[in-house]
């Protein structure tokens, strides 16, 4: 299974599988299988850090051909992790997820800087299997490195600390299937001493979001109910009906306006997300007029059930991949929430009905049910693990930096409780 790569050439295209990271730009090598895999040991813990591909792949090109390195790898001031040697895998990557391994070699960080001096590094790629077995063995091919550059990329945290605001909005399903909220089955049931899962949920999500809004006031939404003066259908309306200032004062003012709320409606339906995904995201895109880092924002939606209008909220969810916005998707209840599993894009890219992919994956769901028995933190957690990577993608990937970063704070922290 000896295979030796062709001369280097400009043209390979990296693809990150680590974590937020400082990007080092590389030229690498090109297979003539086609893909290429690269994990780092003890790093990565085995898991790719670097993939590359010809242009006939089909992948997304970018600009420059760049891969990532652990920040703990990168940091140009830790003379322990510039030396420390590491264990590089070289695989055949397959799409169907069974890549073939092709050698190893060992190297540091300190030997890889080596390329930013216009100098080419080089390793033999060795197969120990191979080695053993074989008596004029000699190696697998080579790996050549012709190019490294160190790109600052800023973290989650320097964008808070520079003054970027978590804009956060609620939309809550008002629609029939949620029962009844006067019968104490109703998903809507106001309990006298215990919070529904509505209520739950916004409470664990809020709670943890309002502290990166500075005024801490919250535009909150319902939809799926007919609403007065006229009873009509509704998919966003404001819960504190005054739909000129829909926000409310902190979490506790989005909870009392949805006990409000309550008795004034009459759940109906059908259950469209779309328009309040489209609601928000108007916001959005005037935001990306400013060309600075100063709102980000972050849609939380409650829902029972299975939404109806899956064709206009996947080109929703398209348009708003291109705007510094994420949405959260909390299913309540029992029902079959297989659908929202697609929006999430955690198992291939979503695509708006035309074909065109998103941008960037903006959405988690998560279902309520599996986090009943949960401390609200648990849910918070969960529910908010993805948002700080969806805030530097967004910034990163316009090349807008924080307004006023501070190199106290390098390295990038999660949204959690």
């Amino acid at each position: 299974m000896q295979r030796r790569p062709r001369p280097p050439a400009k043209g390979q295209y990296f693809q990150n599988h680590g974590q937020r990271q400082t990007p080092v730009e590389a030229d690498l090598f090109d297979f003539s299988m086609g893909l290429a895999a690269i994990s780092l040991l003890p790093l990565c813990r085995g898991q790719p850090f670097l993939t590359c591909c010809p242009r006939d792949k089909g992948m997304d090109i970018l600009e420059e051909p760049l891969f990532c390195l652990p920040s703990a790898v990168s940091s140009l001031k830790d003379k322990k992790h510039l030396s420390m040697l590491n264990m590089c895998i070289v695989w055949d990557w397959d799409s169907n997820g069974k890549h073939d391994f092709i050698g190893e070699f060992t190297s540091t960080f300190k030997e890889m800087r080596g390329a930013m001096e216009g100098k080419q590094v080089q390793w033999e790629c060795i197969n120990p299997k191979y080695k053993a077995k074989k008596k004029n063995y000699k190696n697998s091919g080579t790996v050549i490195l012709n190019l490294c550059k160190i790109h600052k990329m800023h973290s989650f945290l320097d964008y808070i600390m520079g003054g970027c605001q978590i804009q956060f909005t609620v939309a809550i399903d008002f629609t029939a299937s949620n029962g009844d909220p006067r019968n104490s089955c109703s998903l809507h049931y106001i309990h006298p001493y215990q919070p529904n899962e509505y209520l739950k949920a916004l409470v664990a999500v809020g709670e943890i979001c309002q502290d990166y809004d500075s005024d801490k006031m919250f535009p909150a939404f319902g939809f799926g109910a007919r609403i007065p003066p006229e009873y009509t259908v509704s998919h966003d309306f404001a819960i504190n009906f005054n739909e000129d200032n829909p926000e409310c004062a902190g979490i506790q003012g989005v909870v009392e306006a949805y006990q409000s709320c309550l008795p004034k409606l009459q759940l109906y339906g059908p259950t469209n997300i779309a328009p309040i995904i489209q609601k928000v995201a108007k916001s959005a895109s005037e935001e990306t007029n400013t060309k600075e880092a100063s709102q980000y924002f972050i849609l939380l939606i409650l829902t029972d059930g299975v939404i109806t209008d899956m064709a206009d909220t996947r080109e929703a969810i398209v348009h708003a991949s291109h705007l510094p916005m994420s949405v959260i998707i909390v299913g309540v209840g029992n029902a079959d929430f297989s659908d929202m599993q697609m929006l999430d894009g955690d198992d291939g890219i979503l695509r708006s009905p035309k074909g065109e992919p998103v941008l960037r994956d903006i959405v988690q769901f998560v279902p309520f049910r599996n986090f009943k028995h949960a401390s609200p933190a648990a849910l918070a957690k969960s529910v908010l693990a993805e948002v700080p990577n969806q805030v530097v993608d967004y910034y990163n990937g316009k090349g807008i930096k924080p307004k006023c970063s501070s190199e106290m704070y390098e390295s990038s922290r999660t949204l959690a409780p």
